[in-house]
Formats: C-alpha cells, structure tokens, sequence
C-alpha cells in the first residue's frame, strides 16, 4: 500500500511522529537542526500552497522518471541532495523561532495541504505539475524523510 496524506489514518501517524520530534532530536544525516526542519517542511507547503515563491528547476527529466521514481520507486529518498534556497533556513527560508509554535503551524500547514486540490496548487519546483495524488503522496513522502532523518 502506498502511502500518502489522502489517508487520515496515515496523516494521523505522521502527526504522532512529529510530535515525537524534538529540539534535540539526533540528527542521522544532513546538516538541518531538527528546528530548521520542522521550518523546511513549513515552507515547502506554503510554496506549493503559493504563499512563498519558489523558483523552477525542473528539467524534462525531473518531470518524468525522477518524478515517477521519487513517488513510486521502492526505495527512500536519497540523503545529501541539496536543498533550494527558499526553503532552506540557513539561506531564505522561515527562521526557526520557537520550536512548540512552529511545529504546531506545521501540523496546520499539512491539513490546509491535504484539502487542496492540484489546480490549487503551485507546480512542484523540480517534479512541476502533479494530480493531487501525486501531492498526496509527494507530501507523505516529504514529511517521512524529515522524520526519518531524526529518527521518529
């Protein structure tokens, strides 16, 4: 079963696990604070919601098989892939401020996600334009790899 954020079961999970994320998480790879990504992920909604710019890197090859790839291959999410500057916090994205404030606007921004509908949607800034499955999924995935990345 694939799992994506259509599922309010699956939603639920991701949430319990966010919740679980804390200040001082152990970080298993890259160089974000557990903060900083609670912020990362913050952003990235708000830019495929258009609340923050974010500019296209798509190619004709990230819009078809690493698209497909990334949101039906079987593996994880690579680590080490740099992240776009607007939704970096080191760069331009969203200052970490206090972490409890943060990670509840998180929680907020996954469920006004989760509502929307792909023409109500930015096109991803690598993938470009996606049903709203493929966000559902996109979304579920992104979350995960952020939550596996401090080990909750």
């Amino acid at each position: 079963m694939k799992r994506d954020l259509a599922d309010a079961a699956q939603r639920a999970a991701l949430v319990e696990r966010l919740r679980h994320l804390a200040p001082n998480s152990s970080r298993q790879w890259g160089r974000m604070t557990p903060h900083q990504a609670v912020c990362h992920l913050s952003d990235a909604f708000r830019a495929i919601m258009g609340t923050k710019p974010a500019a296209s890197i798509a190619t004709p090859l990230s819009r078809t098989v690493i698209k497909w790839m990334a949101l039906n291959g079987p593996m994880k999410w690579p680590t080490g892939i740099k992240t776009m500057p607007e939704v970096d916090q080191e760069i331009g994205g969203t200052k970490p401020l206090e972490f409890a404030r943060d990670r509840h606007e998180l929680e907020a921004l996954m469920a006004q996600f989760v509502m929307k509908q792909e023409h109500e949607l930015q096109p991803h800034p690598m993938f470009g334009r996606m049903t709203t499955q493929q966000w559902r999924r996109w979304g579920w995935l992104h979350m995960d790899h952020h939550l596996r990345q401090f080990g909750v």
